[in-house]
């Protein structure tokens, strides 16, 4: 995993750093514009994350924590492709993904603050 963090790095470096997402050129760009969207998409994520998991008691954090694992692990599958020596990630399912999970939290945050939280729903 740490190596597809590095490419990623990589690419974000060498694409071109004045690319107009609105107007792409090239693969580098699309590619850059993609990986910006889904860095957005996971900082929301975290936050939306960190501002459930302040409301939970130790039991519901412990099955939020298990539940966040679980879908790291069916977005992982979902969203990439591993081949001999290299792993193909798609950004715009992990991007889907990953905003559709914020949603996820938004809503039982949103719970916890009208009606309580209801550990029954983290999973």
């Amino acid at each position: 995993m740490q190596w597809v963090w590095m490419m990623l790095a990589m690419v974000l470096c060498t694409a071109t750093a004045w690319a107009d997402c609105e107007k792409t050129q090239s693969d580098y760009d699309v590619v850059y514009c993609s990986s910006k969207i889904y860095m957005q998409a996971d900082k929301e994520l975290n936050e939306a994350y960190k501002k459930l998991v302040g409301k939970l008691d130790t039991a519901g954090k412990k099955l939020l924590k298990e539940g966040e694992l679980a879908w790291i692990q069916t977005r992982n599958q979902d969203c990439s492709e591993r081949r001999p020596n290299k792993i193909l990630l798609n950004l715009d399912c992990a991007t889907s993904a990953t905003v559709s999970r914020t949603q996820f939290l938004n809503d039982r945050y949103r719970e916890c603050v009208s009606a309580g939280c209801m550990n029954s729903k983290l999973r």
